[in-house]
């Protein structure tokens, strides 16, 4: 904690100041998690949110500073969302912090990548005191299934940011140069709030310009996209792309980004972390897994949470509390596709 940001707090508990000390309490969690103390952040809110007294009346008109979790109303509110031009759709979703799905299991080096994009994140002032930024707009790639978003929705956990998922089917438009305009605008508004910008199955609007098939307005979105990428400058945000159809992406869109990350299919050691965190709720009876992996070879990572759901529901549906190794099986047989 900051010196100055000590010694206001111990002067309004001093004078027994409750409005300024719950001010000072908020200043305390957001400066926890922009270093990246996430946990720790968590844990002080909810501390807060525990002791709260029902307000008392006050002749001071200032309003009360509102908890983090409040923080995000106005982003939340859709009214005050960018919305698309003709039929006034919202053009981007905001993911409420409590349903950001943040665990996931990724391989050693995946899982380096995205915490140097969590610690430069946290470190973005210092990066810039020595003229550096930090890495800004990501692009994730790779198989369906195997986390893209929910590592989109890890990276806004971690650094506190709020997610806007843009909504292509409002976005899209037939209409000559409207989806390059509801483009701008979902920027322009991203650019106001800190938070984190994602774009899930990016190739619908950034598609290869070469691609005989695609007809002139799409190529228009394309440049429209690729302009405004490069112009976009975020001043704590965060910008993430996903993709499936990396090959058809257009080859101008990669060096746009900042970082670019595959995420794989899971491998043995990952398949195994998987299926005993999802199973972890029941008791595992003698599993052989070295078959168990063997039968899950070339899962993706949703397949394999699958697999180990149908299994827990099988055990409980025959009135048991232990997955057995016929549970796993029956489980992994019905998954493979």
């Amino acid at each position: 904690m900051k010196g100055e940001l000590l010694k206001r707090m111990f002067r309004a508990i001093a004078s027994s100041d409750a409005e300024a000390i719950d001010k000072l309490m908020y200043l305390v969690i957001e400066e926890e998690r922009r270093k990246g103390h996430t946990l720790l952040a968590d844990q002080l809110e909810n501390i807060t949110k525990n002791s709260q007294k029902p307000p008392q009346t006050s002749n001071k008109t200032t309003p009360p500073t509102p908890p983090i979790s409040e923080s995000l109303q106005s982003l939340q509110g859709l009214s005050e969302l960018p919305t698309s031009k003709r039929f006034h759709l919202p053009l981007v979703t905001v993911i409420p912090r409590e349903k950001l799905r943040h665990h996931i299991i990724l391989p050693e080096q995946t899982e380096k990548r995205f915490q140097r994009i969590e610690r430069e994140h946290a470190a973005r002032d210092r990066l810039a005191h020595y003229g550096l930024r930090y890495r800004q707009k990501i692009l994730l790639y790779g198989y369906p299934g195997c986390g893209k978003t929910l590592g989109a929705e890890r990276l806004a956990w971690n650094t506190g940011l709020p997610l806007l998922k843009v909504r292509f089917d409002a976005m899209v438009s037939s209409f000559l140069g409207e989806t390059a305009s509801n483009l701008r605008a979902v920027f322009e508004e991203a650019a106001k709030n800190p938070c984190l910008l994602f774009f899930d199955e990016c190739d619908s609007i950034a598609k290869s310009r070469e691609d005989v098939q695609e007809v002139g307005e799409i190529k228009r979105v394309v440049n429209s996209f690729l302009q405004i990428l490069d112009e976009y400058e975020p001043s704590s945000g965060l910008l993430v792309a996903a993709t499936n159809l990396n090959k058809s992406l257009d080859p101008a869109l990669w060096r746009r980004f900042d970082d670019i990350i595959e995420v794989p299919k899971p491998g043995e050691q990952e398949l195994r972390t998987i299926l005993k965190q999802t199973l972890s709720a029941l008791e595992l009876g003698i599993i052989d897994w070295p078959r168990i992996l063997q039968k899950m070879d070339g899962f993706s990572a949703a397949q394999a949470v699958l697999a180990a759901q149908d299994a827990a529901k099988r055990a409980i549906l025959e009135r048991e509390d232990l997955v057995i190794q016929e549970h796993l099986e029956e489980a992994i047989a019905e998954n493979t596709w």
